[in-house]
């Protein structure tokens, strides 16, 4: 087998990064999408507000609408209630010197008030209120407008639309939204020894890992993922399978076969069909990756070991995938923490250690998450982030400050 690398120096996960920046082109198509099932969608264009938001003055908390005017002699001040207004209600008379009326939180303020005193602060009297001290104009009011304006832009561009983007935009009245497509991907593993869980595993098999992971890594709305299944190790099949999902996907992630073996059957088949932008990278666990294109699809072969997959999928795809959306590739969070363990490295390669991240008294604390070979998924199960250990790294010793990468920072596209 031809040996693609062998001319080329490891990229480190910058320049990595930085070729997929420069070759991923965003998809410009759009669809209209109703805002019930905007979440987790890219809103694709600029959308201003309809409204004000707050849509009128209203009261910020319970208690008495009144008219400042009212109380600017000496304390106290009494004032006769004349009505109560819920939110929902509106008061349809102004009020009138030496009138207040009863108002509870999100009201509508009536015509002429311009101040709420908190019911706390009031002592009430037959059918009048007395209040001790004075109040000022607009206490404990929101004004319309105050959020956001009418006309002003809703979201700074580019905008993956979370919970409370959703929440912003049905308070605007707003019933549908223009967002990209969803990324049509698909997915696969390769390799003979792979058995479908559930099933009896014969000698020499092991069950499929990686198909799940890639699944689970892939749930966003934003994408619309296909399982291929596992295609094994026949040549033939493999091409037929990459050709036929380059016309209906924009990506194709593989596990397995990616590197220099007689069965790693992705470098020379990515070459024969398409292009290869680049092959290895230097970082651990994730060397054997593969970034290519077969006609309009971007390619990405992925190695074997689950632990090798979640990391590349984390540090590379996922970042094109944000690339594809218009969405810009921003790094991962990243804490300083004391490391608890004494942790084995050897330099050469950026590596990322499965480790325990916790809070203790004044800062941040990790522990090893146990055996940090590529295969080892216990480990990473119990693992909640990331420890970066820089290329140059010899170790670290108990004690001393690590980097670290909250898994939570990886949850969104």
């Amino acid at each position: 087998m031809t040996d693609y690398c062998a001319s080329h120096e490891l990229l480190t996960l910058p320049q990595a990064l930085a070729v997929v920046r420069h070759v991923v082109e965003p998809i410009m198509e759009e669809e209209d999408c109703s805002c019930g099932r905007a979440l987790g969608r890219v809103l694709r264009r600029p959308f201003t507000a309809p409204v004000d938001l707050p849509l009128f003055d209203q009261a910020a908390m319970d208690g008495y609408a009144l008219r400042r005017s009212d109380i600017t002699s000496e304390p106290p001040y009494r004032l006769r209630v004349v009505g109560t207004v819920r939110a929902g209600q509106v008061w349809k008379t102004p009020l009138q010197p030496g009138e207040c009326v009863r108002i509870f939180t999100g009201a509508a303020l009536p015509e002429s008030a311009d101040s709420v005193v908190m019911q706390e602060h009031v002592e009430r009297d037959g059918e009048d209120i007395v209040l001790a001290n004075a109040t000022r104009s607009y206490d404990h009011i929101r004004r319309a407008g105050e959020d956001i304006a009418r006309g002003a832009d809703l979201f700074r561009m580019p905008k993956l639309l979370r919970a409370i983007d959703v929440s912003l935009l049905a308070a605007s009245g707003v019933e549908r939204v223009p967002v990209t497509r969803q990324l049509r991907i698909a997915c696969m593993t390769t390799g003979d020894e792979l058995a479908v869980p559930g099933r009896p595993l014969p000698p020499g098999k092991i069950y499929d890992s990686n198909r799940p992971l890639l699944r689970g890594l892939l749930t966003q709305p934003a994408y619309r993922v296909t399982d291929l299944g596992n295609v094994g190790d026949d040549r033939e099949r493999l091409r037929e399978v990459l050709r036929k999902a380059t016309g209906d996907h924009d990506v194709i992630v593989t596990t397995g076969g990616a590197s220099h073996g007689d069965y790693d059957l992705m470098p020379p088949l990515l070459a024969e069909l398409g292009e290869i932008y680049f092959w290895q990278i230097a970082v651990k666990p994730g060397k054997p990756l593969l970034f290519g294109r077969i006609g309009k699809t971007y390619v990405f072969a992925l190695p074997g070991n689950p632990l090798a997959v979640m990391v590349a999928m984390h540090h590379i795809v996922i970042p094109a995938l944000r690339r594809l959306c218009d969405l810009p590739i921003e790094p991962p969070l990243q804490l300083a923490a004391t490391s608890l363990d004494r942790l084995k490295k050897s330099p050469g390669r950026l590596e990322f250690q499965q480790g325990v991240l916790s809070w203790q008294d004044d800062g941040y604390i990790v522990r090893s998450a146990g055996g940090q070979g590529s295969h080892q998924l216990g480990s990473a199960s119990r693992a909640n982030a990331y420890i970066v250990l820089p290329a140059e790294c010899r170790g670290i010793a108990p004690g001393e400050t690590v980097i670290v990468e909250p898994f939570c920072a990886f949850e969104t596209v």
